[in-house]
């Protein structure tokens, strides 16, 4: 049984996985051949954990000193029982509040009752590897509760609605819906600096996501930490072992014929990009010592860490990385130390801190930065009563920064006005106005990376009209 080149290329392609095809395709697959004097000397990557549903940062990072003040958080949060005991919040005092002090969550930091027991971000946070980006969400330029309400400022495109404030989280573009991803619009602006690698600048383990598209750039997309790394990116080819080495050979002799025609050596290298990788993945030891928490996020973030050890295998230089984690519209049954959020936070901070970890046994901790997005915060106000209380979709949130280049033990931005009706507050249910923008978030981490000032206006187009492209909260 014969078959086509076209048949035999599409067969192989799908074998090899739609995420590795696309992975290696620049302008119709041409190779970009990029001078590789620019490539850089050193490593670093970024890493995206994405709360999935609008994490509440009104019950994440909190009030201690505040905490009874009239109007305030336990005064609105309390009787529906939505309130974390202030005993119970973890005390963290920012360098930049003058002495006030905050509490996280609880579950952002469990005890640990043995040694070895899975251990927090409160414990970085006092070694100043964490600080928390406040109040920072969509913006198409500056906003205060005045011009809000009179319609006299220009407002991101569909508040409150979870695909679309997604999308603007990822793609850093608040008045439209963009094809492309901050993420990977920076990747492609700083492609050189990975020289001649061939393997993917960005890679997802959570799906198909805006935030890595751009474009030239495509994420690779691959399993979680349960399936091995010689297993994530197949050549599948049936039948006995001489039958697969034949047709091995005839799949190598195809990929090499009539080069001279655009789209077919397109998917030649397109092809011969993805077994390059596959191979590079099956062919060096990923194994970690770090004991990463067998959670969702856990998987995700040890299936990070082993592609990141097997960075000199790969000849990368720069590495993006997208993971999430769902369950975060917590409309009912968030609770304030047992309910869903606690349990969420739980999970992101273990799986945070041995990610963190594992970045210590591989001697990079400088060098990689972990960060939170989520679709937006939610409403100050709770919603609903009893054991099925809840909040609803808000808007501005905070955030999470991790690394050895974080300026940590800190807030950056400015940590809302915590009254209903109050001055960062839309109308009256709190749905804080985000005092910093998501693009001056996003350009502190891309400049960190190494995007040019000059190339800032090309990935984040509103930038220009902040105050700051830096917050600082990086090395």
């Amino acid at each position: 049984m014969t078959s086509s080149r076209r048949d035999f290329l599409r067969q192989t392609s799908c074998a090899l996985g739609a995420t590795a095809f696309a992975a290696g395709i620049k302008g119709f697959g041409l190779i970009n051949a990029l001078a590789q004097s620019t490539a850089a000397t050193d490593y670093k990557a970024l890493v995206c954990v994405f709360l999935n549903g609008g994490n509440d940062g009104n019950n994440t990072i909190m009030p201690y000193d505040d905490y009874l003040s009239a109007g305030g958080y336990n005064a609105v949060r309390s009787a529906a029982q939505l309130a974390v005991p202030q005993s119970s919040l973890l005390q963290i005092s920012p360098t930049s509040q003058g002495g006030r002090k905050f509490g996280f969550h609880p579950g952002l930091s469990p005890e640990v009752a043995t040694p070895g027991a899975a251990k927090g971000l409160l414990e970085l946070w006092n070694q100043q590897k964490v600080a928390v980006m406040c109040n920072v969400g969509p913006l198409v330029e500056p906003l205060t509760r005045d011009t809000y309400r009179s319609g006299t400022g220009r407002r991101p495109v569909q508040l409150f609605s979870h695909s679309d404030q997604v999308g603007i989280w990822q793609t850093s573009v608040a008045d439209s819906v963009s094809q492309t991803g901050w993420g990977g619009r920076t990747a492609d602006r700083i492609a050189s600096l990975n020289g001649s690698a061939t393997f993917p600048q960005i890679l997802s383990v959570a799906g198909i996501n805006v935030f890595s598209r751009g474009e030239n750039t495509r994420p690779l997309g691959i399993s979680d930490s349960r399936t091995p790394l010689s297993s994530v990116l197949p050549l599948s080819m049936s039948g006995s072992t001489s039958e697969v080495s034949s047709r091995r050979a005839a799949f190598d002799a195809l990929r090499n014929s009539d080069l001279g025609a655009l789209l077919v050596k397109a998917s030649s290298d397109t092809t011969t990009q993805a077994l390059q990788t596959s191979a590079a993945l099956s062919s060096a030891n990923s194994t970690l010592t770090t004991a990463f928490p067998d959670t969702t996020l856990g998987y995700q973030l040890e299936q990070i860490a082993r592609v990141i050890k097997l960075r000199d295998t790969l000849a990368v230089k720069r590495q993006i990385f997208f993971c999430s984690l769902g369950g975060f519209d917590t409309h009912n049954n968030q609770g304030n130390q047992t309910g869903s959020q606690a349990n969420l936070l739980t999970q992101v901070s273990q799986a945070m801190r041995a990610f963190y970890d594992a970045t210590v046994e591989l001697g990079i901790p400088n060098q990689v930065t972990t960060f939170t997005l989520s679709d937006f915060g939610r409403t100050f106000q709770p919603a609903g009563t009893g054991g099925a209380v809840g909040s609803d979709h808000g808007w501005g949130n905070h955030q999470l920064m991790m690394g050895g280049a974080v300026r940590g033990g800190d807030f950056y931005g400015a940590y809302p006005t915590l009254a209903l009706g109050g001055p960062d507050d839309t109308d009256s249910r709190g749905r804080w106005i985000p005092t910093t923008s998501v693009e001056q978030y996003a350009a502190t981490l891309a400049t960190w990376y190494g995007l040019s000032a000059s190339d800032l206006p090309v990935v984040f187009p509103f930038i220009g009209r902040f105050a700051t492209s830096n917050l600082g909260f990086l090395m």
